[in-house]
């Protein structure tokens, strides 16, 4: 009878007897290990992590556990029942994923050759100044300023719309698809900001200066876009020694304008050479266009940031007509920023990242991305705060700006480096619009002369960056923005 009760020969006591199961198999004798322990302690990362127990009874099946062996060793009619068993015996425990690498994590070497490049320029305007001498205008700018300044506008927007242009087929055609992109949108950019210069009156000096310019920024734009820094600062050194002797001695004109040429010159056999190079590289596979209407905002943010930055630089001399300077210092810092800016729009991209990794919820994400962000964009602002005391404390003559122009530029600041950390997850028209209305604000205050220029831009520019702000915070807090 399945009931009775018999001893093991060789058991001293009937305390140590054997239970018949329903089945007909004998259970182990109380005293031994239970084996079901054990395999519970072997499978406790998988028991810990099912969600179901047929998940174990996968896994139990896959190692080849036949039924009669469950019978036998863990006395459990399938491999069903004990997987319910295991469920129920181990507590749910989901391991944490691994911890995966950062793929926006970049060395600052490459943000700071850019930001050398970005700023080496600037010595050009100094070594070509016997170009530009010339009468007072009623602004008591030299002569031909405004060309200069229509051309460089020109330039800055057409140059950011072409450089989304030939990234975006960079990346949908390879280099040669980029290559023929920059090999016709760069010479036409030249032309048009060249024939912004010509349409205003200006000295043939600051027309051949203005074209010169035009030139230079299509190169670098094409040199830049296919990773070639390094070419174009070896184009950049006739410039640069230039505004070294320029520290000790104004050199002659002579010397000026042949140090110009040769960057211009080289520039342009440098962005020649390594488009054609690029055409040449690799046969485009074929796939969707993108059309050039996509690349319209960031051309509008381009000029939307220029006129924000003239408007910091001339605002004195717009203002005052005659009485006022030109924050040179302001905007040589503004230039060199943009190397820490781009470090920490990188960052910025990976810590979005990390912090959508350990979010539970989507209010934690947004209070970890909102963090993210405030973190970096006071990363920048600090990095530009010490840019503008220092180029303010070594500009021949001049003195660190005082704290109601500093804040302004650090709002100014806040407006760019925003502005580009929104371009760089595709969200363009938001910065496009919200600069260009700034721009048009401070425009508009300028004409009207209600307060100082640095109070405009210094309310203007801290409502735009607010506005950015809040955009990105709303976009780094969804989960789709980090796909």
């Amino acid at each position: 009878m399945s009931g009775l009760l018999r001893l093991v020969p060789g058991e001293p006591e009937p305390s140590h007897e054997l239970a018949a199961t329903s089945t007909g198999t004998r259970s182990r004798p109380r005293w031994a290990a239970d084996p079901l322990d054990e395999l519970a302690e072997e499978l406790a990362d998988v028991c810990a992590a099912a969600v179901h127990p047929d998940e174990i009874a996968a896994v139990l099946e896959a190692d080849g556990l036949t039924g009669e062996q469950i019978a036998e060793r863990y006395g459990r009619a399938d491999a069903f029942e004990l997987a319910a068993e295991l469920f129920a015996r181990v507590p749910r425990g989901h391991p944490e994923p691994a911890p995966r690498p950062d793929p926006w994590k970049v060395g600052p070497g490459a943000s700071l050759l850019r930001s050398v490049v970005f700023t080496l320029p600037g010595f050009g305007y100094a070594l070509g100044s016997p170009l530009l001498a010339g009468a007072r205008d009623r602004f008591g700018m030299p002569a031909g300023t405004w060309a200069l300044v229509a051309s460089a506008l020109t330039a800055w927007a057409w140059n950011q719309g072409l450089a989304h242009r030939a990234y975006l087929r960079l990346a949908a055609g390879g280099r040669a698809a980029a290559g023929r992109s920059l090999s016709v949108g760069a010479p036409l950019g030249a032309l048009l900001a060249t024939a912004a210069a010509l349409a205003l009156r200006a000295p043939a000096g600051v027309l051949v200066f203005a074209a010169g310019q035009a030139l230079y920024l299509a190169a670098a734009t094409a040199l830049l876009v296919l990773g070639r820094e390094r070419l174009l600062l070896l184009a950049l050194l006739p410039t640069a020694t230039g505004g070294a002797v320029l520290v000790a001695a104004r050199p002659p004109a002579l010397l000026g304008t042949g140090l110009l040429v040769a960057t211009v010159g080289g520039a342009l056999f440098a962005a020649g050479y390594e488009t054609l190079r690029a055409r040449r590289g690799e046969k485009p596979p074929s796939g969707p266009v993108p059309a050039p209407a996509a690349s319209l905002p960031y051309g509008l943010f381009g000029l939307g940031c220029g006129l924000l930055t003239t408007f910091a630089a001339l605002g004195d001399a717009l203002a005052h007509r005659g009485g006022g300077g030109t924050s040179g210092p302001a905007v040589i810092a503004l230039t060199l920023s943009m190397g820490p800016a781009e470090w920490l729009l990188y960052r910025c991209r990976g810590r979005s990242l990390a912090a959508l990794a350990a979010a539970t919820t989507t209010t934690g994400l947004l209070w970890r991305a909102a963090r993210v962000l405030a973190l970096c964009a006071a990363g920048y602002l600090a990095a530009l705060t010490v840019l503008v005391l220092a180029v303010g404390a070594l500009w021949p003559g001049g003195a660190p700006p005082g704290p109601g122009r500093l804040t302004a530029l650090l709002a100014l600041g806040a407006v760019l480096w925003t502005g580009l950390l929104l371009q760089a997850y595709g969200t363009a028209w938001p910065p496009a619009l919200l600069c260009l209305g700034a721009a048009a604000a401070e425009a508009g205050a300028l004409r009207l002369g209600t307060a100082a220029p640095v109070t405009d831009q210094l309310v203007i520019c801290s409502g735009a960056a607010a506005a950015l702000l809040a955009v990105a915070t709303a976009l780094l807090g969804r989960i789709t923005t980090h796909r």
